[in-house]
């Protein structure tokens, strides 16, 4: 997968741990002494990272001998990466490497046993997460999230149109935008408009308007699966979105509403997967 860190992220992680030098290392006098490291898993595992913390890695002059693509799935015990370099170089290098892969390879797992549950129900539909990511880490993020095999949502407010509540509020209620719609359109040709609705009969008055998808927020799975049949019918073009507390106890059910799109901020709040790291020294080539 392609790099989501720049040079300067990568130096601010490690700025953050290391913000002068490490003390123990060179209190120890084992700064120069030749080593290997090895991030294994300890349960299964999407992983994700990796390519960042080879970044992380080789910043202190480490020399990679194994590493395997984000996205892929591990069984347990098995070899992410693996380095060798100084035992100074490693061990500066061993938590921020770690801390980073451990957090993204969490949402993958989390996002890839979303998809598989709702791939086995409904092969049409698909996963895509929120923006509440926590601050100042969307990038890796959405990285661990398509290395999960999910999609996001969108990345930001200059991607898509989307209208809340919060918007009608300003415009007068949903005849307000209903009568904006038109104008809307014309305005942004190429950009993909939706509305979330709250109520069914909201639902049916705005799918009438030129817009691309439906966004149904918290309804319960039996009343949104009436509802989709019928739009799904009268209005074929129409996209239609769940989202509100979907989570992988009840994605399986709001799949198989007949939804394209099961929108959800689960993936993102969780415990970080547990990965293994083992430091030793080698003997000099």
């Amino acid at each position: 997968m392609t790099f989501w860190l720049t040079d300067s992220d990568i130096e601010q992680l490690i700025r953050e741990d290391i913000p002068y030098f490490d003390l123990t290392t060179t209190g120890l006098g084992i700064s120069k002494i030749p080593g290997r490291i090895e991030f294994s898993t300890r349960h299964p595992t999407v992983v994700c990272g990796v390519e960042e913390a080879v970044r992380i890695l080789d910043r202190f002059g480490a020399s990679i001998e194994h590493q395997v693509t984000s996205g892929t799935e591990l069984p347990e015990n098995t070899t992410i990466l693996s380095a060798n370099g100084s035992a100074g170089a490693l061990h500066q290098a061993w938590r921020v490497a770690l801390n980073l892969m451990e957090h993204a390879s969490g949402i993958a797992t989390r996002t890839r046993s979303l998809v598989d549950i709702v791939r086995s129900v409904n092969p049409k539909a698909c996963v895509v997460t929120t923006r509440k990511v926590f601050p100042g880490t969307k990038a890796i993020s959405v990285k661990a999230v398509l290395a999960g095999g999910a999609q996001p949502h969108r990345l930001g407010l200059s991607e898509t149109v989307l209208v809340f509540d919060r918007h009608l509020a300003f415009l007068g209620g949903v005849e307000g935008f209903i009568k904006l719609s038109e104008q809307l359109r014309e305005r942004f040709p190429e950009k993909a408009i939706g509305v979330e609705v709250h109520n069914e009969a909201d639902a049916f008055k705005i799918a009438k308007a030129d817009i691309d998808f439906l966004q149904f927020d918290k309804f319960p799975p039996e009343v949104l699966t009436r509802i989709v049949k019928v739009l799904q019918v009268r209005f074929p073009h129409l996209k239609l979105a769940a989202a509100g507390g979907i989570h992988r106890d009840n994605i399986e059910v709001y799949a198989a509403t007949g939804v394209r799109s099961l929108v959800t901020s689960w993936p993102y709040f969780g415990k970080p997967a547990d990965i293994g790291v083992q430091l030793f020294p080698r003997s000099p080539e």
